[in-house]
């Protein structure tokens, strides 16, 4: 018999993570090739908010054998006052939610998992857990939702799409390499799209040689104070230069000339309000995360590995939606990993990462409300090993 998933999400509309993420597990997917359909039977659904856009109630229609809930509970138990499921997808994204005085959307992530280990903890068993992208938005929750994972020892998977997505070039970088300086140039918001660029770094510098070990500090750099860091040289040029280069969308910095490199002050004509974060690592190793939005609508990842010289860059290939499709193939690579997740009951990605880019989001955006304040973090402090097994999209 197939296993049963349940599926507890924030809203369920076009466009929405829910909809890319749990379509995928009902209606199956294009890939390697072929039209997949996950050896999982997704038997119940709770949404929060079901507004009048809502594709819940369709995909039930279609799908009589998915049950629709009004409670967390009744959608892990089915009714039966004990889990009845053999995994749960959680997509907490998305959705009319309050923001706190520091702009940081309060999905619901952390009150929503209390709710599913709940019925764990009352059932006397557990089951695998994916969480979409970042923990939660307050970092001490999210430090016990981990813990809790570790504790009830149950498969805990989370993060973005973007470290098992295409690369173009197709690289990755050698386990035990030694790195020095790494940056991802990118696009989009605060305590949304930084998550997915820290991500970026995180996937391809936790096989440097010794493994992660954790970031001593970080500060946040915004508008004019973006300027004067790149011009005092607290990234690299040539990094932030071959990451460019990699991108597929930057806007021309004149017309009729699409293919030169902008300069600094055409930069500024293209992104008018930059963020980066910088942070370095317990090892000596030095990250910067850009947002450039207006510049460009991709990411992209520079490293300088084990002398000045030797530089190598990678575009994380993310192919969004542009009106006409709902497409977003990016998500495929990530339902596939956590089909994995599913059938042997353990992440195929390591939760310290999402737990590490977790604190980082959360660093930046409390350095950048500080206005610009460098910060330690001693709780950041995780170390890991990445797994030997590589598991973004090669095909």
């Amino acid at each position: 018999m197939p296993k049963k998933l349940a599926a507890v999400v924030t809203v369920y509309r076009k466009y929405s993570h829910a909809q890319h993420i749990v379509d995928r597990f009902l209606d199956g997917y294009g890939y390697e090739g072929t039209y997949h359909h996950p050896p999982f039977d997704l038997v119940s659904l709770y949404v929060d908010q079901v507004g009048a856009d809502d594709l819940s109630k369709e995909r039930a229609q279609r799908h009589p054998s998915m049950t629709i809930y009004p409670s967390i509970e009744g959608a892990l138990t089915m009714g039966t006052g004990k889990l009845a499921v053999d995994g749960v997808i959680f997509v907490g994204e998305h959705g009319t939610y309050p923001k706190t005085e520091k702009g940081q959307v309060q999905y619901p992530r952390y009150q929503f998992f209390k709710q599913i280990v709940d019925v764990y903890q009352k059932s006397g068993r557990s089951v695998p857990l994916f969480n979409d992208k970042h923990l939660s938005w307050k970092w001490e929750w999210a430090k016990e939702m981990y813990d809790t994972s570790r504790e009830m020892k149950f498969g805990f998977m989370a993060g973005s799409s973007l470290p098992v997505t295409w690369r173009i070039p197709r690289f990755e970088l050698p386990m035990g390499t030694k790195v020095r300086e790494a940056v991802c140039v990118c696009y989009g918001g605060v305590d949304s799209y930084d998550f997915h660029g820290l991500e970026s770094i995180q996937g391809l510098v936790e096989r440097r040689h010794g493994g992660e070990t954790g970031v001593k500090w970080l500060q946040a750099y915004r508008g004019d104070s973006f300027w004067k860091a790149l011009n005092d040289g607290v990234w690299s040029r040539d990094l932030m230069q071959a990451a460019l280069c990699r991108s597929h969308t930057i806007t021309p910095a004149r017309e009729g000339f699409n293919d030169m490199m902008p300069t600094v002050d055409q930069m500024k004509q293209l992104a008018k309000d930059p963020v980066a974060y910088t942070y370095e690592h317990h090892d000596g190793l030095r990250c910067t995360m850009m947002l450039m939005t207006g510049m460009l609508r991709d990411f992209n990842v520079a490293m300088r590995l084990d002398n000045p010289s030797r530089v190598v860059s990678t575009q994380l290939y993310l192919p969004m939606p542009d009106g006409r499709t709902t497409l977003a193939s990016f998500f495929s690579p990530l339902a596939w990993n956590m089909e994995k997740l599913y059938e042997t009951g353990k992440s195929p990605i390591p939760i310290e990462r999402t737990l590490l880019t977790t604190g980082l989001t959360a660093s930046g955006v409390d350095s950048l409300h500080a206005g610009g304040t460098r910060l330690e973090t001693p709780h950041l402090a995780i170390g890991y090993k990445a797994e030997k097994e590589s598991t973004f999209e090669r095909n």
